[in-house]
């Protein structure tokens, strides 16, 4: 019996050394983004200076499409995961608590943010500076109401959805599918529920949903994979279609809009981070490509399983309180929709229009902008939110149409600000509660923290699989 000398051991390293070939050099997905990025603002610019209208509609297309197979996956993954994360919660008396300190931080964000909007327009007079004819202006067809929020929570068939119908340039209706996120919260909130009643006989259904999740996951990132090529499409068909000529006459309220979002996003996000205990820098590296993603998508649905994934995979939040912030604050929290734009709209179409607003009207654009957002929750678009401001402030609705041809080029600002806000607040909540991997969040960096999404599928799977039921209940439970 001999032992094992280093001269026994020494040719293992020469018999390993031939299969170890060079490695490619492999592209980062921010880097792959930005090119993308770089390749759609070529595009587009060829498109428009050469009336390449094929471009211009081929464009147009594959960025739809890429939206809609993100959204489409947003049905099943929204709902699993709730249903998932409140049955992880079975031993949590304080949950409540935790979903309340969210309302209540999405509320202080978003009153910062309308005296933000509020401030740039009393200093900048935007309506007062702007050449348009007011005599051509349309009201919208559809406007916002504080009874939308009653109607949008009550789920009109089994997983939200409904059919829209819009007609093309020729007058053809065309349908299509479409999905409500508050709805799809509120049946997942009741079915988790229902499993936390029925107790150990619901535990089949649970480990279904469980798996299901697994495999929506999977596809969220396959779908993810995508976003070089969808991001060059989308914004080439920005650039492609709207250009910069018809910001000449709002400009100041272009720039207002464009203003009061940075300094939401660079000055009122740092202090809330910084006042917390957290880096901004590494909240931004982290929260990075899900913002990018947004700015050029201009969909925080769209958005929504990229940034689930940013919050739990580079910031560290434990994945079943982001199952529940992160949905609700993609159909609630929007600072840049529902408080910078309508505050600065309202006081332009005031000005446009010659009526003096008080002190009064302003305190109303505040309580709209914190309170409205969940009156619309179940809308889409910041024009339902404006029309719902000045019909409380009593101001023209006429208003909105002449707004409504520079909406695609400051809705990509103002969705990168929603979508930021909606990953930095489960963060400052996890943060506070005891729930954020605070290794993960500080090892961010830009281009590493995007590597970090870049996981082997097996690695991820792994990593949600192991979360054992006590393991989760214990990162999940609330300090007294």
């Amino acid at each position: 019996m001999s032992s094992i000398t280093p001269e026994a051991t020494e040719p293992e390293p020469a018999q390993a050394a031939p299969t170890a070939g060079p490695k490619r050099p492999r592209v980062p997905f921010w880097a792959q983004v930005f090119i993308g990025l770089a390749a759609g603002v070529v595009l587009g610019f060829v498109a428009r200076q050469f009336d390449q209208a094929w471009l211009a509609e081929t464009l147009k297309t594959v960025g739809g499409i890429f939206v809609q197979l993100l959204k489409v996956i947003v049905v099943p993954l929204v709902l699993t995961a709730i249903i998932v994360s409140i049955a992880n919660l079975r031993q949590v008396t304080n949950a409540a608590r935790l979903a309340g300190e969210t309302l209540v931080w999405f509320a202080i964000t978003a009153a910062a943010s309308v005296v933000v909007g509020i401030t740039l327009g009393l200093l900048t007079n935007p309506g007062a500076r702007a050449t348009l004819d007011t005599s051509a202006a349309k009201a919208p067809s559809h406007t916002g109401s504080w009874l939308d929020f009653l109607t949008s929570i009550v789920p009109g068939n089994f997983l939200g959805l409904e059919v829209s119908t819009s007609a093309d340039e020729a007058g053809a209706l065309t349908s299509s599918p479409d999905f409500n996120i508050l709805q799809l919260v509120v049946l997942g909130i009741a079915l988790g529920a229902a499993t936390l009643s029925v107790g150990a006989k619901a535990e089949p259904f649970v480990n279904l949903t469980r798996s299901a999740l697994e495999v929506f996951s999977k596809l969220v990132w396959w779908v993810i994979k995508l976003s070089p090529l969808g991001t060059a499409a989308l914004i080439g068909s920005a650039v492609a279609n709207y250009g910069w000529d018809l910001l000449g006459p709002l400009a100041i309220f272009t720039a207002d809009v464009y203003i009061g979002c940075a300094i939401v996003l660079l000055v009122i996000y740092p202090i809330v981070a910084r006042a917390n205990g957290l880096s901004p820098v590494k909240f931004f590296a982290g929260a990075w490509p899900a913002i990018q993603f947004a700015f050029v998508s201009r969909s925080s649905i769209g958005t929504l399983p990229l940034t689930q994934r940013v919050v739990t995979h580079n910031l560290g939040v434990s994945r079943d309180y982001a199952s529940f912030a992160v949905p609700i604050g993609a159909t609630t929290k929007m600072d840049g929709c529902a408080a910078v734009y309508p505050a600065l709209a309202a006081i332009t179409v005031a000005q446009l229009f010659g009526v003096d607003l008080g002190l009064t009207d302003y305190l109303l654009i505040a309580f709209v902008s914190v309170v409205g957002s969940a009156a619309t929750a179940g809308l889409t678009g910041a024009v339902v939110m404006l029309t719902l401001t000045l019909s409380t402030l009593g101001l023209p609705l006429e208003g909105v149409g002449l707004l409504l041809a520079i909406d695609p080029i400051i809705d990509m600002i103002r969705t990168a600000t929603n979508v930021a806000g909606q990953a930095l607040i489960p963060t400052v909540v996890a943060k506070r509660h005891g729930l954020l991997d605070e290794g993960v969040y500080n090892a961010n960096t830009f281009g590493g923290a995007d590597a970090r999404l870049e996981l082997d599928e097996d690695e991820v799977s792994v990593s949600h699989s192991s979360d054992t039921r006590a393991d989760d209940e214990s990162r999940v439970a609330v300090p007294a």
